[in-house]
């Protein structure tokens, strides 16, 4: 039997893929299970949503194969919802691609840019799909290191001439994943700057942009002057509209990239069902009235994670965006021993830092994807158990004394 390629024994497991293994095996030992790790919503799709794809998929006319860049009418919907969102102006011919889920779109554009030799810069933490996919293309990730130094924003400054000239894509995520940090407009003017001098196309990450809290509001890359001569912006209704499993996303900004995508896909898939992009249409054109309403929800999760830490010994402040928190592990602790512990001992699946990348190292991430009775029992049994941050970093100290 032929082996693989070489390049697929360069990755590591996919993150999730092992939490999903760690999970089976606690339940097979009868432990109730709460699990924090994959970012999957718990809530249904709104039904106004489910009822545009009932009634799409008995029209006969949905049914046959989509057109390559998506339906025009999806197409246009995303140019309408850049313009009213963000004050961002689309060609919907030229400057926007239907997605099978924006995971594809980035994987597929870095097979669009990236070849051996050539490097893709990717935050780290960060989505792993960024540094993985560049090692299936046998190009080469740089990672970029996010710490709270530099408020979980990609120093550009420090990467080397000699990196840059070789990079053929930076990425960016914005809200983050994990981290949920935040990028201004002084920071996204700046990405869009180096982009534009090093000849490097800037693939913004956006899939979080309408997840926020506290009156914010996320910006769009491409509302910077200049930034579609060197930038494409990806826009997931995954999280936006709890429609994970739909796979529906979108791409939007420089033509060239956006063609470059697009002839990738039209070699690999055949675009996303007609009756799902209907729906999504509908969603889009209700954005603020369904996200208006998961958003009080899973701010209300925020609220109630983050005091409950605190008063467990965590000095955390939550985030502003995204449902995810990017949480310090106990003094003298690695984040793997961390949740190894917090599972053995209280039945909680969370993901380590390290699965995001080596700078991940010192954090777990929880993500707020469950109900708030759930999310109280995660905070009791850590109170009982005695996993609490005082108590940890006491033990830590005593072993290595």
């Amino acid at each position: 039997m032929t082996k693989p390629s070489a390049n697929l024994s360069l990755l590591p497991p996919y993150l999730f893929v092992e939490l999903d293994r760690k999970i089976d095996e606690a339940k097979a030992r009868g432990v109730d299970i709460i699990s924090l790790g994959i970012g999957d919503p718990d809530l249904p799709t709104p039904s106004v949503v489910v009822e545009a794809l009932r009634e799409a998929v008995l029209d006969g006319s949905t049914h046959n194969y989509s057109p390559n860049a998506g339906t025009v009418d999806f197409r246009k919907s995303a140019a309408t919802w850049m313009k009213v969102r963000f004050n961002v102006e689309v060609d919907f011919a030229t400057e926007a691609l239907a997605l099978l889920g924006s995971k594809e779109g980035i994987a597929h554009i870095i097979l669009a840019y990236a070849t051996p030799g050539d490097i893709v810069l990717c935050p780290s933490p960060g989505y792993p799909v960024y540094a993985n996919y560049t090692t299936l293309c046998g190009a080469e990730p740089y990672a970029l290191p996010l710490t709270p130094e530099n408020n979980f924003l990609a120093d550009l400054d420090a990467i080397p001439d000699d990196i840059a000239k070789r990079a053929k894509i930076l990425f960016l995520n914005y809200p983050n994943n994990p981290t949920g940090a935040l990028a201004d407009k002084d920071y996204i003017k700046k990405a869009v700057a180096f982009c534009r001098k090093h000849d490097i196309l800037l693939c913004h990450d956006n899939a979080y942009s309408e997840m926020t809290f506290d009156g914010y509001r996320a910006p769009s890359f491409l509302s910077v002057e200049g930034a579609k001569d060197v930038c494409i912006e990806f826009f997931s209704l995954s999280k936006m509209y709890n429609m994970t499993g739909w796979r529906i996303g979108f791409v939007v900004g420089n033509a060239a990239a956006i063609k470059a995508l697009a002839l990738v896909k039209s070699n690999t898939d055949s675009g996303p069902f007609k009756a799902i992009q209907r729906a999504a249409t509908v969603a889009l054109e209700k954005s603020d009235e369904l996200t208006k309403n998961l958003n009080d929800i899973y701010g209300k999760r925020r609220d109630i994670m983050v005091e409950g830490l605190r008063k467990l010994g965590w000095d955390y402040d939550g985030c502003v965006a995204t449902f995810y928190l990017w949480v310090p592990v106990p003094t003298g602790m690695s984040s793997v021993d961390f949740v190894e512990l917090l599972l053995e001992k209280c039945g909680v699946v969370v993901p380590p830092g390290t699965g995001y990348g080596p700078t991940g190292e010192g954090y777990f991430r929880i993500a707020l994807t469950q109900p708030e009775n759930r999310l109280k029992e995660v905070l009791a049994r850590m109170e009982k158990e005695g996993v609490t941050w005082s108590a940890l970093a006491q033990q830590s100290k005593k072993a290595t004394a």
